[in-house]
């Protein structure tokens, strides 16, 4: 499966509590059509004690948004925009484009 976002793309909550927040995208997972944003979905995580967090309680941590929800940050605008895919004449591999300005993602 095909999605518009990857690792790395700055993008825009569009639905849900977390509506008009942005961060940059941490994870995706392309077999639950999800991903993790940064400093965005934050719930909190009761740990007990480890090896890694000695004392253990109360963690806040980001939780997963399916991609349906977000939408890329064009590179020109600032503003949410949709994923077009067209190829490259130099190069002649294929390239996802920002609709609204035309301008390539890197």
């Amino acid at each position: 499966m095909k999605l518009h976002v990857k690792k790395g793309d700055k993008v825009i909550v569009i639905s849900g509590n977390n509506k008009g927040a942005t961060g940059t995208i941490q994870k995706v997972s392309i077999k639950n059509a999800t991903a993790i944003v940064e400093g965005v979905n934050l719930v909190k995580r009761h740990t007990r004690p480890s090896a890694q967090n000695p004392n253990g309680g109360i963690i806040e941590k980001e939780a997963p948004l399916h991609v349906s929800k977000l939408m890329l940050v064009d590179p020109k605008t600032g503003k949410a925009t949709r994923i077009g895919r067209k190829i490259d004449e130099k190069t002649g591999k294929t390239v996802r484009i920002a609709k609204k300005s035309g301008e390539v993602i890197k």
